[in-house]
């Protein structure tokens, strides 16, 4: 599991990808997932990009396919599905009016910073 977040972290920030956290949701009852990725981008081109990067590492790193993917025809919020993981690339703003980590409050946070 810890490959996979490390993964898609790496391809986010190969991007550029801005303020990356995953959140455990492990210990939740009725969680789909037991991690989601969360990070944004400035334009539907890089959230696009990010999205492209990771697909493209976790499948040549792990040999893991993207079970689903949605929002790559917009552009603004794409969420790619790896049964345990799920990773969230919004544009800027729509990450600030959706404001997931709080729907999560109670999860336990790990927030990457990226050095360029």
């Amino acid at each position: 599991m810890s490959k996979l977040i490390e993964t898609i972290v790496n391809a986010i920030e190969d991007k550029k990808g801005k303020d990356i956290v995953s959140l455990d949701l492990s210990g939740f009852d009725g969680a789909i997932c037991s991690h989601f990725i969360v990070c944004n981008a400035d334009s539907t081109t890089q959230v696009c990009a990010i999205a492209a990067e990771v697909e493209e590492q976790v499948f040549e790193k792990l040999g893991e396919k993207v079970w689903r993917i949605e929002g790559q025809q917009n552009g603004v919020w794409v969420a790619m599905d790896y049964v345990d993981v799920v990773v969230h690339i919004f544009q800027t703003e729509l990450r600030g009016f959706y404001k997931l980590e709080e729907l999560w409050a109670d999860a336990p946070m790990v927030k990457y910073e990226y050095e360029e």
